[in-house]
């Protein structure tokens, strides 16, 4: 029976049926939850202390919060809960990648994924079940969007894999120092949800986390880079993948509402305000597509064209991670590093990331977890596919392979 034939059952249980009738904690930002204290006619500093309890401590039962007055935790009680997620599954690579598999209900799940290295732990969290922008080496795409994620399915996954990890570790201190928006889904087109998560992950009374060390990847959504420099400018990554728009819009679709130049101007506005002095481009490396020499070329000139504008950048070449319905496939790693070597000679900042996860599914394009196709792109890419690898052949020759 597969995952989503078990989750899909219908069913409450009285605490389901509470928890619908009271507010979720885990949705609240400091001020947020300042105010929900405020309706209570509680003072603020008491939300700072609930807010500790819930995010540094991993607390879930109000009693346990012991500097909280009695009436507060009765209050409370009545009012509110904190409910994380359900984990279905938990897999671990052979180089210590864990996946987690979340339930989020009606059939729903999202992956995350913690990356151990040796000075840093990073958190891979998802914004979305499924992904609705449907980029063509991305298994998620491939499966159609569901939905949205609330802030507390976002957070929730960090505030999961924090405290299970503290115990599964054996540790007292903070284990995870990055968060990538790099899961499954288009964090920018889940805005609203997006932004209370992003500030309880850098909050001194949740998890302190440093603006450089929170990235926010994106496939190009303009009018929302805009906004997110505004209101909480974190690290960014952006998902390129081609120098020139007819192959970017064969590979990334959004690139037809956002083409390159109009991404890139955006870019350099977002620099302004990020806590890095770069921008990240990611670059999927897919044989004889988008790997050749002249691709390398045409992204050297377009860096220094748009870095007069004042566009600093970084390549990060990600190896592609293959699955049958993509009709594509990953570039020779000597392919790789001359694509690399041609973007270095030229001063471009390159890497080519190092795959983690494989053997589990846990690696970048690979998450997909068993989400309902509720959009039909299962039938519609099939039918589109060799049209669109056609497409993409086209384009190739045209710049020089």
């Amino acid at each position: 029976m597969g995952v989503s034939a078990r989750l899909g059952r219908p069913g409450t249980t009285p605490a389901r049926i509470l928890h619908a009738m009271t507010a979720n904690l885990l949705d609240y930002d400091l001020e947020g939850l300042a105010a929900f204290c405020g309706q209570l006619g509680e003072k603020r500093f008491r939300a700072t202390q609930l807010f500790r309890w819930i995010h540094q401590k991993g607390a879930t039962d109000f009693d346990q919060m012991t500097d909280l007055a009695k009436s507060l935790r009765e209050k409370l009680a009545g009012a509110a809960h904190i409910q994380g997620l359900n984990p279905v599954s938990r897999h671990d690579s052979a180089d210590g990648t864990i996946k987690w598999l979340f339930d989020v209900g009606a059939g729903d799940v999202i992956e995350t994924v913690f990356i151990p290295e040796a000075d840093r732990g990073t958190l891979c969290i998802s914004s979305q079940a499924g992904c609705a922008v449907g980029c063509r080496f991305c298994s998620t795409g491939h499966q159609g969007f569901s939905r949205n994620l609330t802030t507390a399915e976002i957070i929730g996954q960090l505030w999961y894999a924090e405290h299970f990890l503290r115990k599964h570790l054996g540790k007292t201190e903070r284990v995870i120092s990055n968060v990538v928006m790099m899961g499954m889904g288009e964090p920018l087109q889940n805005y609203a949800q997006l932004l209370p998560a992003l500030r309880m992950m850098l909050d001194d009374h949740g998890y302190g986390l440093s603006r450089r060390r929170v990235t926010v990847s994106t496939s190009g959504v303009v009018p929302m880079m805009d906004r997110l420099a505004q209101d909480c400018p974190v690290a960014l990554a952006v998902s390129l993948h081609a120098p020139e728009d007819e192959l970017r819009s064969n590979l990334v679709p959004l690139n037809k509402k956002y083409p390159i130049a109009e991404l890139l101007e955006a870019c350099t506005r977002y620099q302004a305000a990020a806590p890095r002095d770069f921008i990240t481009f990611e670059y999927c490396m897919l044989d004889g597509v988008n790997d050749q020499p002249e691709h390398a070329r045409m992204l050297v000139e377009l860096m220094r064209k748009h870095s007069l504008q004042g566009l600093a950048c970084k390549f990060n070449l990600i190896p592609f991670n293959p699955f049958p319905a993509s009709g594509l496939k990953r570039s020779d790693m000597a392919q790789v590093l001359a694509f690399a070597k041609i973007l270095m000679d030229a001063g471009i900042v390159t890497t080519v990331r190092k795959t983690r996860g494989d053997d589990i599914d846990a690696a970048c394009g690979q998450l997909a977890g068993d989400v309902q196709d509720r959009t039909g792109v299962q039938q519609r890419m099939a039918t589109q596919r060799q049209g669109m690898l056609k497409g993409i052949k086209i384009v190739s020759r045209e710049v020089g392979v």
